[in-house]
């Protein structure tokens, strides 16, 4: 598929909040106003990603597509676990021990992305609407089992399946939908009506956004289908108001969103280790700008062409950009 300012554009904006959600996570107790945006932010974050993961999703199925799949995602999803394992030993951290299928932290993200491609395989053999609503019960259904939890990502994989099946089915031209000034505008209420509800509700459990517990552990066993159903509506409404107001010329941002992977699996070196030596303190709402401009910084080096160089043999499987550093240093010679 043809590249599009637009989606890196979104993958740059999302990645970012993914960095500043998981490093103001700590803090969400110390202030009101963290917690506010800690929630507004995983209200959608995930599902806008996944929901744009599923829309480069379109040519699965192709031949050699299984193992293609593993090399790109299971195969790197193996390798930072050990790493995440050794690394959290070393720092200190508690939880360092982990089965290899009982994913640590962010990794989950990998291993459900497997598993959503290989459910597309009988899902995208469903009409669309009758496929979604499918995918909607399951990912409710699932909450009622206490057994479906955080190993093998099995409840995130069906909560958050929704999206990536919607993104599969949604057009280019429907996603471009949003950038009518109609919904441009209505957007910027639905966003602030989302804060305000947040500030009003501040003790409502982020649980409900990550997907990885049982009602029964929230304290919902009856009414937690209809919480989850309330969750999908909001971060789908969410999603799409997002989406009207990133831009769809390029610009600086635009490349750095090409790498989002490589973020993704090695800002947790940094963010566990500012977690462990409980570095970040919360005084005044200020503050909340140096937390953004960490966040960027982070997203910038881990994107960077010397950091793309040293880990895609760990991340991609192939060492072609240090290959091609070699050569041209040695023609420069």
């Amino acid at each position: 598929m043809k590249r599009d300012a637009f989606f890196d554009n979104a993958k740059f904006l999302l990645i970012f909040l993914v960095v500043f959600g998981h490093l103001i996570q700590p803090l969400k107790t110390d202030s009101a106003v963290i917690n506010v945006l800690y929630h507004w932010i995983y209200l959608f974050h995930m599902p806008a990603f996944i929901l744009l993961s599923g829309f480069f999703a379109k040519g699965s199925g192709s031949k050699g597509y299984i193992v293609k799949l593993s090399k790109k995602l299971l195969l790197p999803y193996m390798i930072f676990q050990l790493f995440y394992t050794i690394y959290y030993f070393f720092i200190g951290k508690g939880d360092w021990m982990a089965a290899p299928f009982y994913p640590h932290w962010s990794l989950w993200f990998l291993f459900s992305l497997f598993c959503w491609h290989l459910l597309l395989i009988v899902f995208s053999k469903l009409p669309m609407f009758k496929g979604l609503a499918a995918a909607v019960m399951v990912g409710i259904m699932v909450g009622y089992f206490d057994t479906i939890g955080h190993s093998f990502s099995l409840s995130r994989t069906f909560v958050f399946f929704p999206f990536f099946l919607l993104g599969y089915w949604l057009t280019k031209e429907q996603v471009m939908v949003v950038k009518t000034k109609l919904v441009k505008s209505v957007s910027l209420i639905i966003m602030a009506a989302a804060i305000l509800i947040i500030s009003i509700y501040p003790d409502f459990s982020t649980d409900w956004l990550l997907g990885s517990k049982s009602y029964a552990a929230m304290d919902a066993s009856t009414s937690g289908g209809v919480a989850r159903l309330a969750v999908y509506a909001s971060a789908l409404v969410m999603t799409f108001s997002i989406f009207a107001w990133v831009p769809r010329t390029s610009g600086l941002w635009t490349e750095f969103g090409k790498r989002t992977l490589y973020v993704y699996l090695l800002h947790g070196f940094f963010i566990q280790y500012i977690r462990q030596e409980d570095w970040l303190f919360y005084n005044h709402p200020v503050d909340i700008i140096g937390f953004a401009a960490v966040s960027m910084a982070i997203v910038l080096l881990l994107s960077n062409k010397t950091m793309l160089t040293i880990w895609q043999p760990f991340i991609e499987g192939n060492a072609s950009l240090l290959k091609d550093k070699l050569f041209s240093h040695r023609k420069s010679r």
